[in-house]
């Protein structure tokens, strides 16, 4: 096993960001698991460890990871941004049982099945209303015109929150989000900016959950509100930063599933031309393209323990990043890992995650990614990529093109 040095280089370079998946096979063959000091985590790129990695939260924990970056930072700066701290001490995504299991549960029991299914005309609606935009315009950026604003926007709505504030939500994610773009490594900027971004957040929430007290209403977050009035529910901390993580997670995500999903297709024209003669491949198109290129490349936890695996030692209160991107693309489970092809039967990837934390959001993003590339397809036959250079953020945690123009 390789602890440290020679790919860190390459981990933080221009080429990994723009194609992280040669720099994930060589690790998986020279170093599954690897110490990243540039990271400052242990990387872990084959999929049974990945798998082990998530499926053990006696061993790896998702509580506490926040405080692990803040420790970083020198005790002045940490004082000053308490408030991120104290925000991410609770929480669904950064808990562990018994906690977790009765956020989850509670959520669950709101954010159902059939919520989702209803919703289906409305994506279908706004996706229209976005195509009918870019057709008048005649080109596209699919990102900022298409698969942002289309989660943006279901959202939001699905929480209470009304349209026209969705710029907002953008710029409290992307803040917020910036606190995780470097692994395990943080920046003072950075945490002031998520701590300021996520506190005229927590108030625009919060004054949402003061209006639904005052009069019950039947969206997301008026039924979180009821659940909190129940006893042994949420409090009000919890209904918080369980709002939150919808308004953070609930649309980026599955913007990225849409921009690189998109960006597959155009770039596999023998795949598309499937998907034009059978639609009905489009559930197998979503999960290939999940598998493919995932929106979230990485896990996170913190080892409960000194963990051993295949002869390495993890020590105690360690970071560990289980790739699962690159877990996705291990040829021991996936065939000629790096085609992309929608007919694969597969139903293994973890671009979701796995076990208990495995995202809950999954349903939503798989019908709004559906819905959106193939009315996208369909509409604009003749879209093509219009020879601009691909740019890719640089960011640890989220796979995501800065823009994807086209002419349609």
């Amino acid at each position: 096993m390789v602890r440290t040095g020679g790919f860190d280089a390459q981990l933080t370079s221009d080429a990994f960001f723009a194609e992280p998946y040669t720099i994930y096979r060589d690790l998986r063959e020279q170093a599954p698991i690897y110490w990243c000091e540039a990271w400052g985590a242990w990387v872990l790129t084959r999929y049974d460890d990945v798998m082990f990695t998530l499926r053990r939260s006696d061993l790896f924990s998702s509580a506490g990871r926040v405080k692990y970056l803040l420790r970083q930072l020198p005790s002045p700066a940490r004082q000053q941004i308490a408030a991120l701290e104290r925000h991410y001490d609770i929480g669904l995504a950064h808990s562990d049982p018994p906690d977790h299991t009765r956020l989850r549960m509670i959520l669950t029991s709101v954010f159902t099945p059939r919520m989702i299914a209803e919703r289906r005309a409305r994506i279908a609606e706004v996706v229209d209303e976005l195509i009918d935009r870019a057709l008048d315009a005649g080109h596209m950026d699919v990102i900022a015109d298409f698969a942002y604003p289309l989660p943006a926007t279901i959202i939001a709505e699905m929480i209470g929150a009304p349209r026209r504030d969705i710029g907002l939500f953008r710029e409290w994610a992307v803040a917020i989000n910036r606190l995780f773009e470097r692994g395990g490594r943080i920046t003072e900027t950075s945490a002031r900016a998520a701590q300021d971004s996520l506190y005229v957040m927590r108030d625009y929430i919060l004054e949402m959950v003061r209006e639904r007290q005052r009069q019950p209403q039947d969206d997301l977050l008026g039924r979180l509100v009821a659940a909190e009035s129940e006893a042994d529910r949420l409090s009000v901390d919890e209904l918080v930063s369980t709002a939150v993580t919808f308004f953070v997670a609930g649309h980026e995500t599955t913007t990225n599933l849409i921009g690189n999903g998109a960006l597959a297709l155009l770039q596999h024209p023998d795949q598309r031309q499937l998907l034009r003669e059978d639609p009905a491949l489009m559930p197998d198109a979503i999960e290939e393209m999940l598998r493919y290129d995932p929106s979230v490349p990485r896990g996170w936890r913190i080892a409960r323990e000194d963990v051993t695996i295949d002869g390495q030692t993890i020590d105690r209160g360690a970071l560990v990043f289980p790739i699962l991107a690159a877990a996705n693309r291990d040829p021991a489970h996936f065939p000629d890992p790096d085609r992309f092809d929608i007919r694969r039967v597969q139903d293994r990837h973890v671009a979701f995650g796995y076990g208990i934390h495995f995202c809950l959001g999954a349903p939503l993003a798989r019908l709004e990614g559906a819905i959106a590339l193939e009315a996208l397809f369909r509409r604009l036959p003749e879209m093509q990529l219009d020879g601009s250079p691909l740019s890719w953020r640089h960011d640890v945690a989220i796979r995501s093109l800065n823009s994807l123009p086209v002419t349609v």
